[in-house]
């Protein structure tokens, strides 16, 4: 942490006297508890890797294929888990903690705090979902969705502020390898479709890392994103 101190500000002239800055390492205490919050950290993503596997694996036997063929899809997965904080706001209507959005990734584990703020789009309008003690959420996103050949819809999702309490929560997002091609088991994809070819797939081929990077160069993150990538993809030269 860097410690400005009142007289380490440019002075008349507006020059920065770097010599009077002063580098403030963190005392012990303060070292051990970041060790010991860093250790409780790790235990919970350890905690929510294992029980991303499980959750793959229902919803595999939601689709009535092999239940094993989404648990080893993300065996070998990649996860990023974010803490957030939304501070109160109280004009709250004029404020979004999150905006519209849906996941690009796979699907998401949301732990809540008791502080409600996550609303979902279903049935034509916005509803909130309202934390209940001990549950988590599970947000499915787009590579799920292309993954399940559309059997699954990614969650247009959106947080907002409380006027009055602070809220937080863990998001927990599960990805597949960046380099794992996204292509939904064969059972879900077998057959003919309306057009007479061989297959009913509703998504080209992709791998993780393609849908990221477009996500970040190409196109911000909300309820289209999916859509998009797919149209981008079959643009693509050499597509088909």
């Amino acid at each position: 942490m860097l410690n400005l101190s009142s007289d380490s500000w440019p002075d008349r002239e507006h020059e920065l006297k770097l010599d009077r800055l002063k580098l403030q390492w963190p005392a012990r205490a303060q070292l051990v508890a970041m060790d010991a919050s860093l250790r409780i950290y790790q235990s919970y993503c350890e905690a929510m890797q294992e029980l991303s596997l499980v959750i793959a694996e229902l919803l595999g036997m939601s689709l009535a294929g092999d239940r094993k063929w989404y648990r080893e899809f993300f065996e070998d997965g990649k996860a990023i888990a974010r803490c957030n904080y939304y501070p109160p706001c109280k004009q709250s209507e004029l404020t979004l903690g999150t905006g519209p959005h849906a996941d690009p990734n796979a699907f998401t584990i949301l732990q809540q705090d008791e502080v409600s703020g996550l609303d979902v789009f279903t049935g034509g309008r916005w509803s909130s979902v309202p934390p209940v003690p001990g549950a988590l959420v599970i947000n499915v996103g787009d590579t799920f969705e292309a993954l399940s050949n559309g059997e699954y819809k990614s969650c247009l999702h959106r947080a907002v502020v409380n006027p009055d309490k602070e809220r937080r929560s863990i998001a927990y997002f599960v990805s597949p390898r960046l380099d794992k091609v996204i292509r939904p088991p064969p059972e879900l994809i077998a057959g003919v479709d309306g057009d007479g070819n061989g297959d009913r797939r509703k998504f080209p081929d992709f791998t993780w890392l393609q849908l990221l990077e477009f996500t970040q160069t190409r196109h911000r993150v909300d309820d289209e994103t999916l859509r998009f990538f797919v149209d981008y993809l079959r643009s693509a030269p050499g597509a088909n």
